[in-house]
């Protein structure tokens, strides 16, 4: 009877102890573990970057004050050739402006030959003939140019065309057979107001412009 009742007690006190260490295990075990994320303080949301809005391509100073449909036509022409520079552009006409009308002045055919479409160029010649035929020579000087602005700008199919208003100061003086002064003055310039316009097929290799229309401003 000793040996049993102490036998008890042995697995009672060892009863114990697994209770003591199992259930404490058991109850840390249920316990959350905080994350290192985890806190009392959580934002309400994450924070995105306001969307940026997209920036509209700059507009070229050459375009200021110009009609909308003139603009649209430039933007047109700029499209259909990815090469094509307003600037450029314009730069190319102011120097067209001056060679042609100086070959013009000096009869140079073979440079208005270069410069000017067939009809253009067809008028040109007619009034170096009838000048020749007078007996008379233009002794005329390009000052300055004052102003470049385009005038009117289209795309029709592939072909472009701009129109370009130039204004001008040119002294101008007509000599007769005998190199007398019969018009102008070399000391008096005049203000010229001329719109050319000048056509490119923009599929083409060739990247220069031709004169295929002139007027007056």
């Amino acid at each position: 009877m000793l040996e049993i009742v102490l036998l008890a007690m042995v697995a009672a006190f060892l009863g114990l102890r697994l209770y003591s260490v199992l259930g404490r295990r058991a109850e840390h075990e249920e316990e959350v573990v905080p994350q290192r994320f985890d806190s009392d303080d959580k934002p309400a949301g994450i924070a995105r970057p306001a969307p940026v809005a997209p920036v509209a391509p700059a507009r070229p100073v050459e375009l200021e004050g110009v009609m909308p449909a003139v603009e649209r036509g430039i933007r047109e022409i700029a499209s259909a050739d990815s090469k094509f520079s307003l600037a450029q552009f314009l730069e190319g006409a102011r120097g067209a402006y001056r060679m042609v009308l100086e070959a013009f002045w000096a009869g140079d055919r073979e440079t208005l030959r270069e410069l000017c479409d067939d009809d253009v160029y067809g008028g040109f010649i007619a009034a170096l003939d009838a000048r020749e035929a007078a007996g008379e020579t233009l002794d005329n000087t390009l000052i300055r140019i004052e102003e470049t602005r385009i005038h009117s700008a289209s795309l029709d199919g592939r072909m472009a065309r701009i129109a370009v208003l130039f204004v001008a100061d040119i002294a101008a003086v007509t000599r007769d057979k005998d190199g007398n002064v019969i018009a102008g003055s070399l000391d008096d310039a005049i203000e010229s107001r001329d719109v050319w316009t000048f056509s490119r097929n923009t599929s083409a290799r060739d990247p220069n412009w031709l004169l295929d229309e002139t007027d007056e401003g």
